[in-house]
């Protein structure tokens, strides 16, 4: 297998608007997918490959399997980004799966409250966050036949090595329901353009290699449903995550973008530094319904447990005194930064919404508030209560 350059990639320093060219970006889109490299693939569809039967056999074979997997790693990095397996998911168990999806939305609009969205307006469309432990208490058995699935193990394990940890959301867009812009994903995709930029380049190289995006096909998804755009070889430009927010890189998205048409149990899985987008649901009858898969690495984890809600409550006092006394407020932020959890994920999407944001106040930024608005003990107190309460999982007892 063959390895491409990667133009505007730096191996450490910060990238900037400068080190996105849009000319750069189209050497690295504008190339072809060569099918002789992946010899298990059935097909070549707008430059995305596609895996059946030939895959799963190989698969299946203990001899064969890290040839396999080594191949569906290759394509993730430094092939298209994406592949799409046909009937991964045997049909029946995908029926099931989406009946109690369907009521899990219906229980969730019946208690009330408004859906937060990553990319769209709260309540265009239907969510279940946190629909991995929803379903498992909801519906054990179910579970148990749908993360069986060996299409999800071979990838993630591709892709994430072993140990891997699995989150599901729901995601249904409803008839009309609109496109996404282009963007990447977790992490540094969720984060705006100054935020991705305080990275440095080394990280920008190692993030997309924690996570593993994936969807599901709950019903058969016609182009005109609106299936995801992609944009074929895109998770190679190094400045990627600078570059999406450039309204000259999305609106070449626009122009060059592929869309494949899905059946219902078919998975498709990428790289999360592809550009991406949902598409515009343009029919009047069909709610697109798909099980958003990310998984994780197991790496992205501290040695140590740290009780940050008991260090910031012994450490706030002393902030508060410094503050009050004009010390020098970069002095404080980096001991707000050691005290204190400062990203806000992982948490539970359906209290801790994004609305208004790709992300949820962090701890850190609730005690950065705390102290440029002078709070005392106790209300800071509550504050990171109330935090913590949003952050757990809760899911509802079966019914």
């Amino acid at each position: 297998m063959t390895t491409t350059t990667h133009p505007a990639r730096i191996t450490t320093g910060w990238y900037d608007a400068h080190d996105c060219d849009l000319a750069e970006f189209r050497a690295v889109v504008e190339q072809e997918t060569d099918a002789t490299a992946y010899p298990h693939a059935d097909e070549v569809v707008q430059g995305v490959l596609l895996y059946g039967d030939r895959l799963r056999a190989a698969a299946a074979d203990p001899a064969s399997r890290p040839a396999v997997q080594a191949e569906l790693a290759h394509a993730l990095l430094e092939g298209p980004g994406i592949v799409v397996f046909k009937d991964a998911f045997e049909r029946g168990v995908v029926d099931r799966a989406t009946e109690a999806f369907l009521r899990l939305i219906e229980r969730e609009k019946a208690d009330g409250g408004t859906r937060g969205d990553h990319f769209a307006e709260p309540g265009a469309n239907d969510r279940v966050w946190g629909a991995l432990d929803k379903l498992a208490v909801a519906e054990p058995e179910l579970f148990a036949d749908y993360y069986a699935n060996d299409t999800l193990a071979l990838v993630s394990e591709a892709w994430l090595g072993p140990h891997y940890q699995v989150t599901s959301q729901v995601n249904v867009v409803n008839p009309g329901g609109q496109a996404q812009v282009a963007h990447r994903d977790y992490h540094l995709g969720f984060m705006d353009l100054d935020q991705a930029r305080a990275f440095p380049a080394q990280v920008h190289a190692l993030s997309p290699a924690l996570t593993l995006q994936g969807a599901v096909a709950h019903v058969d998804m016609p182009v005109e449903t609106g299936p995801t755009l992609y944009l074929p070889h895109s998770q190679k430009y190094a400045a990627g995550y600078v570059a999406f927010h450039d309204p000259a890189f999305t609106a070449y998205f626009e122009d060059h973008y592929v869309q494949l048409p899905l059946a219902k149990g078919d998975a498709v899985f990428f790289n999360p530094a592809l550009f991406h987008g949902a598409g515009t649901n343009r029919t009047t009858d069909v709610r697109r319904m798909a099980n958003l898969l990310q998984v994780s690495s197991a790496f992205g984890r501290a040695m140590e447990t740290v009780d940050t809600r008991a260090v910031v409550a012994a450490v706030y006092p002393v902030l508060r005194r410094w503050a009050a006394a004009g010390a020098d407020r970069r002095a404080l932020d980096r001991v707000v930064t050691a005290a204190a959890e400062g990203y806000p994920f992982p948490t539970n999407l359906d209290l801790d919404q994004p609305v208004g944001s790709m992300a949820p106040a962090s701890q850190a930024d609730l005690v950065r508030q705390a102290l440029a608005e002078d709070w005392d003990e106790g209300r800071l107190a509550e504050a990171l209560a109330a935090q913590d309460q949003r952050r757990s999982s809760a899911v509802a007892t079966p019914r």
